[in-house]
């Protein structure tokens, strides 16, 4: 009889214990969320954060709390998100570079993109555009790769990111060309340089671009899109100057770990879907030069692991090893 009873009282507890963990994931969230962004405050993927996490925090009644993390190629932030809790109040802003350059470009990492993080779902994408100085010589992108063949030294091509660089050794491979990569730490820099006459060209995010463009102390030479930006119709894309597979983009995401309870990242993904089909998302992507990504979780990782396979082909044909 103490036997049956034993097992009835086991059966009840484990029943209470499934139904109360059940319940704190329905409640998901019950407490403020923090964001983890691998870049500067201000940085493009840094306001996609607050503008997205606000619309998170609206939609699901609880602050989403941007934190950033700079430094050592994102692996920061990504340790601070593998290491935190897998219970969903720990967020990760993805990028291209995080998610897929990186696995190519490094040899160590301290993190698998793929296996130790699972995406909720994409936010935006952008272009790259590459830029000179208004008193360049370089008047348009023909004029560059011509002066790039001519050359008997490589041109200076800037960039302040390894997807920047892996973009500038592809043009290269792609055009017949050598460039010389130099490295800087943000786009800011790179202006400098080019008003100073230290840089042939730049090579950056085209919506962190368009107001030294607009200033008209800058010039766009081509965008990186498979179209015309409407806002810059005269620029003309690199894919349609001669050169049809060069199309190449940014993106931003959401991820967790991996191990992260099915339920919450559901609820995640589906308010995340929510806000992406709002009026006022579509808004911001049309105010700061950029596209909506509303992809799901499942799309998300196909997009993921298509990218990564797409780049593991460029670095090799370039001839890009990993450092």
């Amino acid at each position: 009889m103490k036997r049956v009873l034993s097992k009835v009282w086991l059966a009840l507890f484990l029943a209470l214990w499934v139904s109360a963990g059940h319940a704190q994931k329905s409640d998901y969230p019950t407490r403020p969320v923090k964001v983890i962004v691998p870049f500067s405050a201000g940085s493009g993927a840094d306001h996609a954060s607050r503008f997205f996490g606000d619309l998170l925090a609206k939609h699901l009644g609880q602050s989403f709390l941007v934190e950033n993390k700079t430094g050592a190629s994102g692996m920061l932030a990504m340790n601070t998100v593998k290491a935190a809790p897998a219970d969903g109040y720990t967020i990760l802003m993805g990028s291209n570079s995080l998610m897929a350059v990186n696995p190519i470009m490094l040899k160590e990492l301290s993190y698998d993109a793929v296996k130790d993080f699972k995406p909720i779902g994409g936010l935006t994408r952008g272009v790259n555009v590459i830029v000179v100085a208004k008193d360049s010589k370089y008047k348009g992108f023909t004029d560059l790769l011509a002066a790039a063949k001519a050359s008997p030294v490589p041109l200076n091509g800037g960039t302040y990111a390894l997807g920047y660089q892996l973009s500038l050794a592809w043009l290269a491979n792609v055009a017949g060309v050598k460039f010389e990569n130099i490295a800087y730490k943000g786009a800011g820099e790179i202006m400098v340089s080019l008003l100073g006459n230290q840089l042939d060209f730049g090579i950056i995010s085209f919506n962190g671009a368009v107001p030294l463009l607009k200033s008209g102390k800058f010039r766009a030479l081509a965008l990186s899109s498979d179209k015309r930006h409407p806002d810059f119709p005269e620029v003309p894309t690199v894919a349609e100057s001669g050169f049809p597979d060069f199309t190449n983009y940014t993106w931003t995401s959401f991820y967790v770990r991996s191990d992260t309870p099915e339920p919450i990242t559901k609820k995640l993904e589906d308010a995340l879907q929510t806000v992406l089909a709002a009026p006022v998302a579509k808004e911001y992507a049309d105010q700061v030069l950029v596209e909506l990504l509303p992809y799901n979780a499942e799309q998300m990782r196909r997009y993921q692991l298509e990218e990564i396979a797409r780049f593991s082909k460029i670095a090799k044909e370039a001839g890009l090893e990993p450092k």
